[in-house]
């Protein structure tokens, strides 16, 4: 898989305090000390243990760091991280995310949430925290089935998908996670697989360093409700099956000639406007689509988003989709309030303009 290699602007950690000078952490300073509960053979453990490798390199201080939760197997994060954190409500975890990072801008703000939680109940908290491009990072956890509550088809099961709750077959057409990020004008899109350790690290860090709302999906296995929903694209001997997205670089994928490094697969322009696939030595090169994650239009990267079928994913993108600057809202709001502020203040002391109020008289003018 292609490495990552996107230049980080202005870090999303910019203005919370950083460690010393001499100070070090490690993954295990990040360890709580509670037991880790999730099934044998979870995706979760993998997402765990990167992420707590991860932490230190950011080289925050520990209770400078939140993590929020919705409900979910996903959602315990919290209570196996060493900082601090909360298990919040079904779905609104994006909502108590963009009042903690509005609040303080000296904390680095983690949503944690999977499939359900984030795109069914939680699906209109998620969009408006995108849109507004709240300085947090999101890890949308998608295992394409409810876990927690045993096995019913989630927002992300393909059509056809036979469940507890569906025992004939689901006929709900799924969310793309990516597809509806992009369209909610995200200003950081990525996905990434759990078992690819190395991958996930450099999105991750990617992240971080996003000033804004970073949303990354990451494809994530449930051995017991939902196992080998992603064996397609992890498949080695299916070399199509993934199509990795490098900044800069022609989109190609598939088998690699060693003489030009591309793959035998290309992604070009297609007929309606979209994007298609082709045989790379079958166009001329400058026809192959060159990644722009920083194109500060969408369409792009949303029509190679619809790549991903629906079905068994047997072809996908992966890396970062999108990854634009444009003001949070976070930063605007506590700019307001600090104009505000100044204006108050120059009408005279809190006291002053209640004394002025009270005795203004029975009338008012509006304009």
């Amino acid at each position: 898989m292609s490495t990552i290699d996107l230049p980080m602007p202005q870090l999303g950690t910019a203005l919370v305090p950083t460690l010393g000078e001499g100070e070090t952490q490690t993954a295990k300073d990040f360890s709580s000390d509670q037991e880790v509960r999730w099934c044998p053979g979870c995706g979760d453990y993998a997402v765990l243990k990167a992420v707590q490798s991860f932490l230190p390199d950011l080289g925050l201080r520990r209770e400078n760091i939140v993590f929020v939760s919705g409900i979910g197997c996903s959602s315990r994060f919290p209570y196996y991280l060493d900082t601090y954190g909360m298990h919040s409500i079904h779905g609104r975890a994006p909502s108590i995310a963009t009042g903690i990072a509005t609040a303080r801008e000296d904390l680095s703000v983690w949503v944690v949430t999977g499939d359900g939680d984030a795109l069914s109940i939680g699906g209109n908290h998620l969009i408006h925290a995108l849109r507004r491009n709240v300085n947090m990072t999101i890890l949308l956890f998608n295992n394409r089935i409810y876990g927690l509550t045993k096995g019913q088809y989630s927002p992300t099961s393909e059509v056809g998908k036979v469940t507890k709750s569906t025992p004939v077959g689901s006929l709900d057409h799924p969310f793309n996670p990516v597809s509806l990020a992009l369209g909610a004008e995200a200003s950081f899109v990525a996905r990434t697989i759990d078992s690819d350790r190395k991958h996930l690290t450099a999105v991750l860090a990617a992240a971080a360093a996003h000033r804004g709302t970073s949303l990354v999906e990451i494809y994530q296995n449930c051995p017991i409700f939902n196992d080998g929903a992603f064996d397609a694209i992890k498949d080695r001997d299916n070399a199509h099956a993934l199509i990795p997205l490098t900044h800069g670089e022609p989109i190609t994928f598939g088998v690699r000639d060693e003489a030009t490094g591309l793959g035998d697969k290309a992604l070009v322009r297609g007929v309606g406007g979209g994007v298609e696939v082709a045989d790379t030595a079958s166009v001329a090169a400058e026809a192959i689509i060159v990644h722009d994650a920083q194109n500060p239009d969408p369409s792009t990267a949303f029509a190679i988003s619809r790549l991903t079928d629906a079905g068994y994913l047997n072809r996908s993108p992966i890396g970062i989709f999108r990854q634009v600057e444009r003001p949070t809202y976070d930063d605007q709001a506590r700019a307001q309030v600090a104009t505000a502020s100044a204006s108050a203040a120059a009408q005279g002391s809190p006291e002053e303009r209640l004394t002025a109020l009270i005795s203004a008289g029975d009338t008012w003018t509006v304009d």
